[in-house]
């Protein structure tokens, strides 16, 4: 009894319960976080002309149970919550919970369609590998998974639905509605998935018991069957996270595309200050997170079976995909060059007269909707969409350094950060503090030290177990010596380095919430806000959207094969080389 005791009250799980209360109370006290007067909202939803009168706003706080100050106010949400009861918006004056439940519904049926396509993707990228047994196309579906959704819709949209007009542009009518904004979600999601299952499996085929059932003659399908099964448990806990990542993505896609879903209320919700309606979708968007992961160690529970439950089981070391050192250096100079040629150009020059021009020599990237030059805006938009991405990268390489050598603490922590997509997390902090590039690099902060946190602890475990520490304590060294002059140096570097593949990522995370307008405002040149900017006129001026967008998935494209080929040079330090291998890490 007391074994079990203790296991209950784990470190792992009282942080995991902490931050969920956290949040729980975050969504609940929006209301009182936010800067501005809730009651001034409800006040021009119900009559845009009526005077703010200091009596007209006191009789709203005194109805809305703003006044009562934000204890009374989080336990009344808790307690209506536990009636079913989400409240009633502040815009629309109607029930949230159906409104709520009929996004959900739209969400989950384009997420089921995006995560079909992106099995039958993943399908055949892995197809191959287990026809000839080693890696294929490995650098391709890396970088479909390094593409982010709100830029492959944004894309998929000009050219299907308005140049070609294959396709609906908007809206949600029928079958046809969902096809772009299912490939949008789906693609990305199938590159990752057939990346993580095509670079396990060349070590699985080459493990002794392939060999022996070859020669026992046993099937090539039954082999690929028994190797998929093994190859997929210690995956698992990825894909819930590539279904998390769906909820995320559903954000951006179903405001490209005007989709009803749970996704765009909520961002609509925080653009209107409608905070009921806010916690209830941002709610719904946890929840649905939490279901996910919990699916996702569910099954992998399953597919270990009772044997392996507490051992666990892990993959032997992936394959890193081959990378010629040219082709990160073609990109990184062809990048380098267009935001250098911009950087000597005025991004908040007007010129009405030629807004919307063509590419010409003198505006070679052409103008946007005011005249001011795009390539411009484009080199100074990568200091404010890169320079912040270096900062949250370094906080998130000191937090996960710290988190490191605290496992318990920090695994219950990362469970519900990796349950947050960064658009849901910028949501919530643009609620509270408004949009902003400053909420924007708090919110993707606050979520990017997880897998930084993993490998640290992971490194952390692997050194402390080590021969040579050993020798060290058994010569009298003391523990502050050991962590400052071994183990932290020895963890440091590979950490790192993998802080440093993140940095793309960051800045395509910071990227996309600019997109949807809660990052950086107007007229800050920055590459997601560009974007954002150019939907409007991009069917007369695809340029203006193809700009940036180019940008972005040149440096997605760069963070792959930057990735891959360091890990071909990159060297561990001498001191702990015999004893410590890094652990390879997604990008």
């Amino acid at each position: 009894m007391k074994a079990v005791a203790r296991k209950s009250v784990s470190p792992a799980g009282l942080t995991r319960f902490v931050c969920l209360v956290a949040v729980l109370a975050t969504v609940g006290l929006l209301p009182w976080l936010s800067h501005k007067d809730p009651a001034l909202t409800v006040l021009r939803a119900r009559s845009a002309e009526q005077e703010a009168t200091e009596e007209a706003l006191s009789a709203i706080r005194e109805d809305l149970g703003l006044d009562a100050g934000p204890l009374a106010l989080l336990g009344s949400w808790f307690s209506d919550l536990l009636r079913g009861d989400f409240g009633t918006s502040w815009v629309s004056g109607t029930d949230v919970l159906p409104s709520v439940v009929a996004g959900l519904q739209v969400s989950l049926g384009l997420m089921g369609a995006a995560l079909g396509v992106a099995v039958l993707l993943a399908a055949a990228l892995v197809a191959p590998v287990l026809v000839r047994g080693r890696g294929s196309g490995g650098g391709f579906a890396a970088m479909l998974a390094a593409v982010p959704e709100f830029l492959l819709a944004t894309v998929a949209l000009l050219v299907c639905a308005v140049w070609l007009g294959w396709l609906p542009t908007s809206g949600w009518e029928g079958p046809q509605n969902m096809v772009l904004p299912a490939l949008a979600l789906g693609v990305p999601a199938g590159g990752l998935l057939g990346r993580l299952v095509a670079d396990a499996l060349p070590a699985v085929l080459d493990e002794r018991w392939v060999e022996l059932w070859r020669g026992a003659g046993v099937s090539r399908a039954r082999i690929s069957g028994a190797a998929l099964k093994r190859a997929l448990p210690p995956l698992v806990p990825q894909f819930g996270m590539v279904a998390v990542g769906l909820t995320g993505g559903a954000v951006a896609v179903e405001t490209v595309f005007a989709v009803p879903g749970i996704g765009r209320t909520a961002l609509g919700a925080a653009k209107s200050q409608d905070l009921p309606m806010l916690q209830g979708s941002v709610l719904a968007l946890l929840l649905l997170g939490l279901a996910t992961g919990a699916v996702a160690a569910l099954l992998r529970r399953r597919l270990l079976g009772p044997a392996l439950r507490d051992a666990g089981l892990a993959l032997p070391p992936a394959r890193p995909v081959r990378t010629h050192p040219a082709v990160p250096l073609t990109l990184f100079t062809v990048l380098a060059v267009a935001i250098g040629w911009g950087l000597l150009r005025d991004p908040y020059a007007v010129n009405t007269a030629a807004r919307l021009a063509a590419p010409s020599w003198a505006h070679p990237l052409g103008t946007d909707a005011l005249g001011r030059d795009v390539l411009a805006r484009l080199g100074h938009g990568a200091a404010s969409t890169v320079g912040t991405a270096a900062a949250v990268c370094l906080l998130s390489l000191l937090v996960g350094l710290a988190l490191g050598f605290l496992p318990g603490i920090a695994a219950g922590a990362a469970d519900i950060a990796n349950a947050l997509p960064p658009v849901i997390v910028g949501i919530l902090v643009a609620a509270a503090a408004g949009p902003g590039t400053g909420g924007a690099a708090v919110a993707v902060a606050l979520i990017s030290w997880p897998p930084l946190a993993a490998h640290a602890a992971a490194l952390v475990q692997e050194v402390r177990a080590s021969a040579f520490l050993t020798a060290q304590r058994a010569i009298g060294a003391t523990p502050w010596w050991i962590l400052t002059r071994h183990v932290l140096p020895s963890v440091a570097a590979p950490v790192a380095r993998h802080a440093l593949l993140r940095l793309p990522g960051i800045a395509l995370a910071l990227a996309s919430l600019g997109f949807l307008g809660l990052g950086a405002q107007p007229p800050a040149p920055e590459w997601g806000l560009l974007l954002d900017e150019s939907r409007a006129y991009v069917e007369r001026a695809p340029w203006a959207a193809l700009a940036p967008a180019v940008a972005l998935a040149l440096l997605a494209a760069l963070a792959v094969t930057g990735a891959t080929y360091s890990r071909r040079v990159r060297k561990l330090t001498p001191a702990v080389k015999p004893a410590v291998k890094e652990t390879p890490v997604a990008v």
